[in-house]
């Protein structure tokens, strides 16, 4: 086991999942960064571990200024706080199950041993399954469910997703550390599934009274509904209120926001754009219950067919 990882505690539970996210490229709307740490904090996790930053970072990059350095900060010419990445391991527990959270910062060198390390503390602490996250601005309305796609170690995994309203992904080309970690622990015949959701992007280039393009930066509905599709392929009951109440002031909030730049300059075609995008855009809603209630109809047809 590579001396990189640095585990304080080994939690003890019937069953153990890991949930993971990193500050990454594949990052729309915060899922990866923004949403682990939201499920520390609700969830009150506490620290267990953490990966040691030897040889995964670079310190600059020539001809660039500040672009991975570490931040600095001073008080009266003393270094009062310096900032390097981290990656860190928490536990909680939900329903008797045990939870593990990381977040950590993606690699800059030696993936290959970040990653390996990633799922060596997974065996330690008696993992499961693992579910990574990851987000991919798209073109598509705010105000609509977001599409969710979906990658998996272990093709005895693709029935379960079947029934999470999920696209399983066809992606070719630069692999993100989510892609990365799946394939290894495929090699290693790790459980690991990935959700990335669809967060919206606008392209406003056509809109006169606007920029060229807006976006969310915490898209708290693309966080809803990775989080259902995780307590149903889990069988984990997060508490999910709270992102619910988020997710409807977003929208609210656009809603407000677009109504008022239309009224104030009809003439921009800002309406005209949200209205096409929304005629476009195949909304596949993930209902749970669905699946539950044709199951139990499905069991009591087949108890009166004994009877």
């Amino acid at each position: 086991m590579d001396s990189a990882l640095d585990l304080k505690e080994i939690p003890q539970a019937d069953n153990i999942v890991m949930l993971i996210g990193w500050r990454q490229w594949a990052d729309a709307g915060s899922i990866s960064s923004a949403l682990p740490k939201y499920l520390v904090e609700e969830n009150k996790a506490r620290f267990i571990g953490s990966i040691k930053n030897d040889g995964f970072y670079l310190f600059q990059f020539p001809g660039t200024h500040d672009l991975v350095r570490p931040v600095i900060r001073f008080k009266d010419g003393f270094p009062k706080a310096l900032e390097i990445p981290e990656n860190k391991f928490y536990y909680t527990e939900i329903d008797g199950n045990g939870v593990v959270i990381f977040l950590g910062e993606e690699p800059h060198l030696d993936a290959e041993r970040y990653v390996a390390t990633v799922l060596d503390a997974a065996k330690k602490l008696n993992v499961t399954r693992i579910v990574g996250f990851g987000g991919v601005y798209a073109e598509v309305p705010y105000d609509k469910e977001r599409s969710v796609s979906s990658v998996y170690s272990l093709p005895t995994l693709k029935d379960e997703l079947k029934d999470l309203s999920v696209n399983f992904s066809n992606y070719e080309g630069g692999a993100s550390i989510g892609a990365y970690i799946c394939r290894r622990a495929a090699d290693r015949q790790m459980a690991y599934v990935s959700f990335y959701a669809f967060v919206p992007t606008f392209d406003l280039t056509n809109v006169s009274i606007t920029g060229s393009s807006m976006r969310l930066e915490n898209d708290y509905m693309a966080w809803l509904n990775v989080m259902r599709r995780v307590n149903h392929f889990l069988k984990i009951s997060f508490d999910l209120a709270d992102l619910e109440t988020k997710s409807e002031k977003l929208v609210s909030i656009l809603d407000e926001k677009i109504a008022e730049l239309d009224s104030n300059s009809p003439e921009s075609g800002l309406r005209s754009y949200f209205d096409t995008l929304a005629d476009a855009f195949d909304e596949v809603p993930f209902n749970p219950l669905a699946s539950v209630w044709e199951n139990e109809i499905r069991r009591l047809l087949d108890e009166d067919e004994i009877e």
